[in-house]
């Protein structure tokens, strides 16, 4: 039986890291999306925090018969006698079939359910064991109960992040001045955030330790701080309430306390490098989304380490105790530990991977986005885990749903449905892939200890031997830890954020231009400025093409089609063509050498470079609105500047034509320096025609 146990312990010690792997971007996935953290901080702060919850905040018991998926009459001790054996070997192949799932839907970054995906494996065992031993095991109105909320939690936790974002953007983002807005308005947004964080810790992340204070006499009893778990009241005063007054006193206390000490931070606070307008407001959403993403995987290893040990507890029970089962089981703090180190390095190996698709592959995430995503999710998790519903919610599902929500928030566009779709697809797999899983192991093994010690290592040799032989084109956990996170990266993440890079890369190049020809007007040799204006316009042309290598690689999701995307970007690209085009003229041969008129080529040369400007101006605007969720002020903000471009564009022209003909109606008696001035002309103009068609470009972002 030792062999048979320390194969146990290897299943479960794989189902643990499957857990942290998969389960782990419920927590932080948005966080790292909206560059409130890098990945490497990510993971570090979910390892630390998942591993306090499931180490010291889990229960110190756990239900044998899993989530009430099985009903087993304990008082029975015929039938308990009879099933006990194959119940043992039935939560191992349960077990080591939800790790196998958990572990492809890793390998392709989908998020899944590792709740569920246990549900699955111990309604397989049940299926075949109601047949072996000709009893109903099974309690199908639990079952109906987890498929409810496949669209129920989904749903509610999408519609609460819509709403929490829509408060943020019409409170705060779509203010003429939001950074001073956020200033006031984001303690008060605090205030039920942490009211419902503080309900949340309590009910969900520590139960156990209510639980445990009882048994040690330092509480008299456990439901004057957790809800009761039937027949409850609504009136917070009574000793069977579903919201105890004591729980909803100091939630109100560490609300009222947070919501006061974030006002006294941000009262003189300085956002040094913070531009005017959405940065400042994401900064300060920035420390509310990771308190709340900090909670998520505190409440997250509290509870889910049951799903990894609590299979396991039940097997060890059997094995020490005579081959017996009982209702409950006593978890030893070997494999607590075991549970929840288990956890911690599924967060640090393979976290990555869920983290990516919940940050970046459904919608843009912002910091205001990834808080309202978070807090619908622990709100919607706190409302389907109290007693009154009772239904087992998954935290991905939730969490997703959220996801969603608040991308919707900025239009149907805003959301890539291909991901969401995958997403779902692997949801409704995950139950019945699970419970084939269990069926094929749990038929294999027989309840037979030898043919357990034969199929349990074949699988996981498969499955390390199919990890491997899939590993071309793999990203490792080294590289992706290394590259994710620098401050460059948080300072161009986002398509549209690289976009503006290219713009400022763009205008460089302009800027550059500007002096080669200030300098050829006036004498100086230009040859300087003209290198400079052609490595700028080299530099401009390596971040377009790091653009396109990013859309077109699926990193983030699109608000519009890439075709149209590249467009835009082969528009803006040619305003930095043209500006080289400009200097290299300039390097053909002396200009027209009469003073009235280098002075208007100047004249046209500052107008130009003032178009662009604006036109960079825009743009920065056009970034600025897809980080506050496309508000009303944004999108007047972004026409009001297009018109600008337009309007600097036909001062410019305005100056090409008075220059134009005064080269042409006193040029005589140099023609050819005459026309090659006129060429250069052109040119300037072909760059301000350019940034006015770059432009135009956004109009149906401002209007639709």
């Amino acid at each position: 039986m030792m062999l048979v146990l320390f194969v146990t312990i290897l299943v479960c010690a794989y189902l643990a890291w499957n857990i942290g792997a998969n389960d782990v971007a419920n927590a932080m996935g948005t966080s790292v999306g909206s560059r409130a953290l890098t990945l490497k901080q990510a993971v570090i702060i979910a390892a630390i925090f998942e591993f306090i919850g499931a180490f010291f905040a889990g229960d110190a018991v756990t239900d044998t018969v899993r989530k009430g998926i099985l009903v087993v009459d304990f008082d029975n001790q015929v039938l308990v006698d009879a099933i006990s054996n194959d119940l043992m070997y039935g939560f191992i192949a349960a077990m080591m079939a939800a790790a196998v799932w958990l572990t492809i839907a890793t390998r392709y970054g989908l998020p899944v359910s590792t709740t569920h995906s246990i549900i699955g494996g111990i309604v397989g065992v049940g299926l075949v064991m109601e047949v072996q031993h000709e009893t109903s095991l099974i309690d199908w109105v639990v079952v109906e109960k987890v498929a409810m909320s496949w669209v129920a939690s989904p749903v509610m936790g999408g519609l609460f992040a819509f709403f929490t974002f829509w408060v943020i953007r019409e409170t705060i983002l779509d203010t003429s001045d939001p950074e001073a807005r956020a200033r006031w308005m984001a303690p008060v947004l605090s205030i039920p955030t942490f009211f419902v964080l503080g309900l949340a810790l309590q009910f969900k992340a520590l139960k156990g330790f209510f639980a445990n204070a009882q048994e040690n006499g330092w509480i008299e009893n456990k439901y004057d701080w957790l809800p009761v778990k039937e027949n409850g009241s609504w009136n917070p005063m009574m000793d069977n309430a579903w919201f105890p007054i004591n729980s909803l006193i100091l939630a109100g206390m560490v609300s009222i306390i947070a919501a006061g000490t974030l006002a006294y931070i941000l009262r003189n606070y300085d956002f040094k490098g913070e531009k005017e307008g959405f940065h400042g407001v994401e900064k300060i959403f920035v420390w509310l989304q990771v308190i709340a993403a900090a909670y998520v995987a505190f409440a997250h290893g509290a509870n889910d380490r049951s799903n990894a040990i609590g299979p396991m507890a039940a097997v060890y029970q059997v094995l020490s105790n005579g081959g017996q089962l009982e209702a409950v089981a006593d978890v030893p703090t070997w494999l607590v530990l075991l549970g929840s180190v288990g956890i911690a390095v599924g967060v640090v190996t393979w976290g990555w991977r869920v983290m990516e698709t919940i940050g970046s592959k459904i919608t843009d995430i912002t910091p205001t986005r990834g808080f309202a995503a978070t807090f619908g999710a622990a709100t919607t998790v706190l409302i389907f885990s109290m007693p009154f519903l009772a239904v087992p919610v998954s935290t991905t599902h939730t969490l997703v749903g959220a996801v969603v929500g608040v991308g919707l928030a900025g239009g149907a566009k805003a959301v890539d449905f291909r991901v969401f779709g995958k997403i779902i697809a692997s949801w409704l797999a995950s139950l019945p892939a699970a419970g084939f899983g269990s069926i094929v192991i749990y038929v294999a093994i027989s309840s037979d200890p030898i043919k357990m010690l034969i199929v349990i290592p074949i699988a996981l040799a498969m499955v390390i031997y199919v990890i491997w032989s899939t590993r071309d084109g793999e990203v490792f956990v080294d590289d992706a830890l290394a590259d994710a996170g620098g401050d460059a990266e948080r300072g161009a993440s986002t398509y549209f954020e690289l976009f503006h890079t290219h713009a400022v890369a763009v205008e460089d190049t302009v800027n550059h231009m500007l002096e080669a020809v200030n300098n050829a007007a006036d004498g100086k040799d230009p040859s300087e400025a003209i290198e400079a204006t052609i490595s700028a316009e080299l530099n401009a042309d390596n971040v377009k093409n790091d653009l396109r290598k990013r859309v077109g690689s699926g990193k983030w999701n699109l608000l519009m089609r890439s075709d149209d995307f590249y467009h835009m970007l082969a528009r803006q690209d040619r305003i930095a063509d043209y500006a080289q085009n400009v200097a290299e003229q300039l390097s053909f041969r002396p200009l027209y050498d009469n003073a009235e008129a280098k002075t208007l080529l100047k004249e046209m040369a500052q107008a130009v470079a003032k178009t662009a400007a604006t036109y960079e101006d825009a743009v920065e605007a056009l970034r600025d609105l897809t980080l506050s969720g496309y508000t009303r002020a944004g999108r007047e903000k972004l026409g009001g500047l297009i018109d600008d471009v337009n309007l600097a564009e036909h001062e410019s022209d305005l100056v090409e034509s008075r220059a134009a003909g005064f080269v042409f109606s006193i040029g005589e008696d140099d023609p050819l320096a005459a026309v090659h001035m006129y060429r250069v002309l052109q040119r300037l103009d072909d760059v301000s025609n350019a940034c006015e068609t770059a432009a135009n470009a956004f109009l149906p972002i401002v209007y639709n």
